[in-house]
């Protein structure tokens, strides 16, 4: 009996130490999965432009649509500008490269129309029909250009906005404005609605079109928004970047010859060598503006090798040379940022950054290759040490495990913005029959320890009646269990 009950026991503390090495083990492999994840491992930097795609990843910043002054890299020593107020922004993310006199209070002249086309654009379908008004013709001054557009005349959508951005049709802007808010008054308070939306600071309209008026004022730094929102638009972009247009016959106007050429000389291209020549090869758009007022205006936009800037300079003058100085500005800080900056690619998508040890999975499926979700570029100085990122494992990370959800994050800090993805399980990861494996042990445990207790030898348990005297006399002992043991025979 002692035998069997030594070889119960046994086989419990057996039972036992198995369960305790397969939990060390779980739990060695947990271990194993933070100690993994080097931050240190090098990951390789593509010198591969960004694309404007929307489902690339970049700066947290790029959710929001104010780019902040604090974030300036002030190169006032090393670059030199003419006009009194100007800003040079990156696109995608708003980062301002350059600035000057940035939020003074100015006048907008015709780069006003930007809002008003993209206003346009955003409630209208370019195929939709327009009438053009009196008012829409007869309120905009002789001085100031016009599409020669006719009272009661029927254009479409698309067609006033080509002469809107393209020679600056100030008789254009008013049509579209009464034909999408019902009146001039309406869509200027749809504009500075608009405004505020985006992020504008000191922006207030007063008209569509950009007419001079006192209390139609701006900065560089609003403007850099509002240009930055639109061409974020693939159907304005098309618009700003056209070099002509033309308007067909009508029920009002018999002729084809109404036919208009670009105001945005950076657009021109031609074979001139004069200094007069402002063609940019990069150049993008985006409009210009001039009253005696507000001086020579321009938002401009150029892209290059995947990086894409956007300038805008107000109160702009011709040099000593009778030059633009706004386009001499434009090109100075287009240079400037091709020359300095660039956009580079971090990581591709769905490429590997780590492998890690998942608790809890099958030996063939615990080593999980963790990937980048999306693809991460950033704005990036030439010059720049491109840091270290960030990389980030879910905590009580375990199987099981679906291929691509999500199981961490990687984070790069560069020049006081955060670019990051979320990282995605490349694979399936199956979890082990671990619990199985403890139900079954304890189960076993439970049938031997019920097993032990049957076949346990039970206590001895005391008379409730007096046990005889015995005589201290073995003769006398003996004598008496005899006779008893007699006598039950009898």
């Amino acid at each position: 009996m002692k035998k069997m009950k030594f070889f119960l026991l046994l086989h419990i503390i057996i039972l036992l130490i198995y369960f305790c090495s397969f939990t060390t083990c779980s739990f060695a492999n947990v271990n194993s999965n933070n100690s993994d994840i080097d931050i240190n491992n090098p990951i390789k930097i593509s010198e591969q432009a960004e694309t404007q795609n929307s489902g690339e990843t970049k700066s947290q910043s790029n959710t929001t649509n104010q780019a902040q002054s604090q974030n300036v890299n002030n190169n006032a020593d090393k670059i030199s500008t003419y006009s009194p107020s100007c800003i040079l922004i990156e696109s995608s993310t708003g980062k301002i490269l350059y600035e000057k006199n940035s939020h003074e209070v100015r006048y907008p002249a015709s780069t006003t129309k930007i809002m008003t086309a993209i206003l346009t654009i955003e409630n209208c379908k370019l195929s939709d029909v327009a009438t053009v008004s009196h008012n829409a013709i007869f309120s905009v001054p002789a001085s100031y250009a016009h599409a020669n557009l006719r009272e009661g005349e029927q254009l479409t959508i698309e067609q006033l906005l080509n002469v809107l951005l393209i020679p600056s049709a100030n008789d254009s802007a008013n049509v579209l404005a009464e034909h999408v808010a019902g009146s001039i008054d309406k869509f200027a308070d749809m504009m500075n609605k608009k405004a505020k939306e985006i992020g504008c600071l000191n922006t207030h309209f007063v008209n569509p079109n950009g007419v001079h008026k006192k209390n139609h004022t701006t900065t560089a730094y609003d403007l850099a928004l509002i240009g930055r929102y639109c061409m974020q638009n693939n159907t304005f972009r098309e618009f700003v970047k056209k070099t002509e247009c033309s308007l067909p016959q009508t029920n009002k106007y018999n002729k084809d010859n109404r036919k208009f050429k670009t105001t945005n000389d950076l657009l021109k291209e031609n074979n001139s060598k004069a200094k007069n020549n402002y063609y940019y090869p990069y150049a993008i758009g985006i409009k210009t503006g001039y009253t005696s007022e507000a001086g020579s205006c321009i938002v401009a936009g150029a892209k290059k090798d995947g990086l894409e800037v956007i300038a805008v300079i107000l109160g702009g003058e011709n040099t000593e040379e009778k030059l633009s100085g706004r386009y001499l500005d434009c090109i100075n800080l287009f240079n400037y940022a091709f020359e300095n900056y660039s956009m580079k690619t971090l990581n591709e998508k769905n490429s590997v950054v780590k492998q890690i040890s998942v608790f809890g999975a099958t030996s063939e499926t615990k080593n999980l290759n963790v990937l980048v979700k999306d693809k991460i570029s950033a704005l990036v100085n030439q010059k720049q040490y491109l840091p270290t990122p960030e990389i980030t494992i879910n905590d009580n990370l375990r199987a099981p495990i679906s291929a691509n959800s999500i199981i961490g994050k990687i984070t790069y800090k560069i020049d006081g913005e955060v670019y990051s993805s979320d990282l995605i399980a490349e694979s399936n990861v199956d979890a082990t029959n671990f619990f199985s494996i403890l139900i079954y042990a304890i189960l076993i445990f439970i049938t031997l320890f019920f097993i032990y207790l049957l076949i346990k030898k039970p206590k001895s348990r005391k008379p409730r009646y007096a046990s005889p005297k015995h005589s201290k006399s073995k003769g006398n002992f003996r004598f008496t269990t005899l006779n008893n043991f007699y006598n039950k025979l009898n």
